[in-house]
């Protein structure tokens, strides 16, 4: 049966940096509750993220409630739906170019044959796939796939889709295209778990290259665990005022909890030991923590996730894919591994991996 490679992958980030300013907008939403500000705040001193970036260039003086330079945030107006939609079709395209400019197809762009997107925070038709279409050269009779509102494990499910075509069609060259601007979605509440949620995401791209050529990351195996009476853990919505995203603060103990039962499964009867290289989604420092107890993986394990997350963020669906990015510019030889994501059912996608020959 043929092997499916990631060959390459790329990604981009827009211009500026929002986190110190999105932790005061949810810091002042929160009033006068010491029981909130408190448990924000610790959340926040430990959440492990230095940099996260967004479309929204945040105004420093906050006198007349505008958040952002374009007064697209301004407290007491927040956007409806049908405007966070708009700035979606207007701002994702370019997004989605620079990362995938980034991969420097030259001339090969011609040979993609299939493109698959993973998007859950905005949609238009004709949307996404046309553009990049056009605007990247790519040939009119390219196969489209979108890969809508699975959250941030859908990178998983599209690396799992590009496998199926390579097997199938030892030719294809698939495209894959993560993309989020989560950032669309910020909220007025004094909701305490959606306000956390302010701590976490940000805006993000990653595209990436999948055939059969023998170079980067061979894809070996999927597998997918859905935990039983969790749908209510991790919920989006789309509601009148923008997506709404509930995380609950059980996510981290659930996930512990699955991953210490479900491992024989997920490793197809390896052993932790044996796997040198975990490409786990951060979803948040609580996340990787509990990933990392549940395996009782050493000190070093999880440095390329939490070094993502330090510097990005979680960028929802694209995430994964700047860690497995991480571990491809590093080059190992002859390395195993495993990646893993987490989304709304609750459900761990997962991924066994190799690199080398």
């Amino acid at each position: 049966m043929t092997t499916a490679y990631i060959n390459k992958i790329a990604t981009a980030v827009p211009d500026n940096d929002v986190h110190t300013a999105f932790l005061t907008f949810a810091l002042s939403q929160l009033g006068n509750d010491p029981r909130k500000v408190q448990a924000f705040q610790r959340m926040a001193d430990r959440g492990g993220i230095d940099h996260r970036y967004s479309y929204f260039l945040p105004r420093t003086d906050l006198s007349n409630g505008a958040l952002d330079h374009d007064g697209f945030y301004v407290r007491g107006q927040f956007p409806d739906t049908a405007a966070r939609m708009r700035a979606f079709e207007r701002l994702a395209p370019q997004l989605a170019i620079d990362a995938v400019e980034q991969l420097g197809l030259g001339p090969d762009r011609s040979t993609i044959t299939h493109l698959l997107i993973t998007c859950c925070t905005g949609f238009s038709a004709p949307g996404l796939d046309l553009e990049i279409v056009e605007r990247c050269g790519l040939h009119p009779s390219v196969e489209r796939t979108m890969i809508g509102f699975m959250g941030c494990y859908a990178a998983m499910n599209a690396l799992k889709l590009a496998r199926h075509i390579v097997r199938s069609e030892p030719n294809a060259r698939v495209l894959v295209l993560n993309l989020e601007l989560c950032t669309l979605h910020l909220k007025e509440t004094d909701d305490l778990e959606q306000i956390l949620s302010f701590m976490i995401f940000a805006d993000g791209c990653a595209a990436s290259l999948i055939s059969a050529e023998p170079a980067g990351i061979a894809m070996d195996r999927f597998h997918a665990v859905l935990v039983p009476d969790t749908s209510d853990s991790i919920t989006w919505h789309i509601r009148e005022s923008g997506f709404d995203m509930v995380l609950s603060g059980m996510v981290p103990s659930i996930i512990h909890k699955v991953l210490a039962a479900e491992m024989d499964a997920i490793l197809a009867g390896a052993k932790v030991p044996s796997i040198d290289l975990w490409a786990v989604h951060p979803g948040g420092r609580s996340v990787l923590d509990a990933v990392q107890h549940a395996l009782r993986l050493g000190p070093s394990a999880l440095t390329a996730s939490r070094d993502v997350l330090r510097r990005f963020g979680n960028m929802s669906s694209a995430t994964v894919m700047f860690v497995l990015k991480s571990m491809l510019q590093a080059q190992p030889k002859q390395a195993s591994g495993c990646g893993m994501a987490f989304g709304p059912g609750l459900i761990a996608e997962t991924m066994l991996f190799h690199t080398g020959n």
